[in-house]
């Protein structure tokens, strides 16, 4: 399951997008403690309680529930899901309307609440990305749901990596990339080696080196885009590959060849990776050329590769 939260300042923009929802018979009410009625009148019972706090700005706490494409809930567990999630997240005394949408291929909710209590009371969204992690890792067991596991090699998904994979339902690219980095790196494999099974796979990579002719820094190009070493994981940085590749530098003034596994050729540049010590030998006593930056691609903020795991 994949949570999705927003903090907003409009009751109304929000309610009116999920009414609309369920005019088109694309979505109903599961559950509330709002009176029923028109958007506007839930939107003045909404603010009746924000005037506890009225110099709270986002009050609004909007989230989205999204289940695998293979799990299914009935609106029943869907409401107790609900409440179980605003509960463990601190809305245990609020206003709230959840929402079941059906316009998507996978199961999903939309909860409305607010943030201030019945009280006045204001619940705190201190680490709420963390504690709501947690919270539906718990939940996923409780209603037995597909477990979404954050593997230890994996970093965090940005949002945009989630907006998309709920969207279509593919996994990210940066996740697919770590996918296949991680298990060539298990055959033990030399430097020039595992460049080439990465070849095999269309990816292309790409080494700078630093101005004494060591090599500085990885980038992996995959689908036309490229990604530093350290992006798509901290373990594949340079300096964490260099010691899983068994690769040893000589800090002289020997060129390093850079493999274009894009072309296919082995070219003299500084910013690539050693070639064939045959290729060595032939360029003992030259002298280095210029060094090329790092290439800069698109890079995409750490954030958990996920896989499923069924009970």
């Amino acid at each position: 399951m994949i949570a999705k939260q927003i903090k907003g300042k409009d009751f109304y923009r929000l309610l009116a997008y999920n009414q609309k929802k369920v005019d088109k018979e694309q979505g109903c009410i599961i559950d509330s403690n709002i009176s029923p009625g028109s958007v506007v009148q839930q939107t003045k019972e909404f603010n009746i309680v924000r005037q506890l706090r009225p110099n709270l700005s986002k009050v609004v706490y909007h989230t989205s529930l999204n289940l695998p494409y293979s799990d299914k809930l009935t609106d029943d567990e869907f409401g107790n899901l609900a409440r179980d999630y605003l509960k463990g997240m601190g809305f245990d005394d609020n206003q709230y309307i959840v929402y079941k949408h059906t316009d998507q291929d996978h199961s999903h909710i939309h909860i409305v609440a607010n943030r201030v209590k019945f009280s006045g009371d204001v619940v705190s969204d201190s680490q709420d990305y963390k504690r709501s992690e947690t919270l539906i890792r718990h939940l996923e067991k409780k209603y037995k749901l597909t477990e979404l596991v954050q593997k230890e090699e994996s970093n965090v998904l940005t949002k945009g990596e989630i907006e998309k994979c709920i969207r279509t339902g593919e996994v990210p690219d940066r996740l697919k990339l770590l996918n296949i980095i991680t298990e060539i790196l298990k055959q033990n494999l030399k430097l020039n080696e595992f460049v080439e099974k990465l070849e095999k796979k269309n990816i292309n990579t790409k080494l700078n080196t630093s101005s004494n002719g060591t090599i500085s820094g990885i980038s992996f190009e995959y689908k036309n885009t490229t990604y530093k070493g350290s992006k798509i994981h901290k373990n594949l940085s340079w300096n964490n590959l260099k010691t899983k590749l068994n690769h040893e530098q000589k800090r002289d003034n020997n060129p390093i060849s850079t493999i274009d596994t894009g072309n296919r050729e082995i070219r003299k540049e500084t910013s690539g990776i050693i070639s064939a010590t045959e290729k060595h030998r032939e360029h003992d006593n030259r002298k280095p050329k210029d060094n090329l930056g790092e290439t800069k691609g698109n890079e995409i903020k750490n954030k958990p590769k996920f896989k499923f795991r069924r009970h």
